[in-house]
């Protein structure tokens, strides 16, 4: 049965990791990570390059599994129903993952038909949450770098996803571009999502408590 906290209001979301570890190419990246999330709190994943924050993220979004430990979602062990934990997932990593050759409204409806879409979302709305409603019929090929990660970006608000995860997502984008994408995320948190993010930047979340863990040390 379809657990997934969008397709039931009352729930209320919580991430619970709890000794977790990995290890990449025979070295040990981390272990005993240990951390919880409820709604309406982001957490901030910090560390040295090299010591495990993009494979910590993709092991929250099932892009690899654990050498230990274990992932809840609302209670409940992620292997129990990895489908519907997946589904309440919005993952943005180090490459935007759009198509170069769709304009910025064509990578939305295709990605809103990737995933759980939600019920009414315009693309003209989303793009004007990112400030490109100007650019929705323009190729992403021609798109400047801070352009298409924010069109990458956008592709979250068409989802029914409660967690988000994102790696760097502030990376080329100027002052009153990282401002949108902030308020976007302070949105998201405002309604009982929950953010895990990593990021060389100071990033702005409001009033909404901004959790840390550090690795490699």
């Amino acid at each position: 049965m379809d657990t997934a906290v969008s397709d039931n209001p009352g729930t209320k979301a919580e991430l619970t990791v709890r000794e977790l570890a990995c290890t990449r190419n025979d070295r040990q990246l981390f272990s005993g990570v240990e951390f919880s999330l409820r709604a309406g709190e982001a957490l901030r994943i910090e560390g040295p390059n090299g010591s495990g924050k993009t494979s910590l993220l993709r092991l929250l979004c099932g892009l690899g599994l654990p050498d230990a430990g274990e992932i809840q979602w609302c209670g409940r062990n992620v292997d129990d129903d990895r489908a519907a934990f997946l589904a309440d997932i919005g993952y943005v990593g180090h490459a935007n993952g759009i198509k170069p050759e769709l304009t910025a409204h064509e990578n939305l409806r295709f990605a809103s038909a990737l995933g759980r879409s939600k019920p009414i979302s315009s693309t003209n709305d989303v793009l004007a949450a990112v400030g490109l409603r100007h650019m929705a019929d323009t190729l992403c090929r021609t798109l400047s770098a801070g352009q298409r990660r924010r069109v990458a970006l956008a592709r979250l608000l068409m989802l029914e996803a409660s967690l988000w995860l994102l790696d760097e997502p502030l990376t080329a984008l100027d002052t009153d571009a990282a401002r949108q994408i902030e308020a976007m995320l302070r949105a998201h948190l405002d309604t009982g999502g929950l953010l895990i993010v990593t990021t060389h930047r100071a990033i702005d979340l409001g009033p909404h408590p901004l959790k840390r863990i550090t690795l490699g040390v």
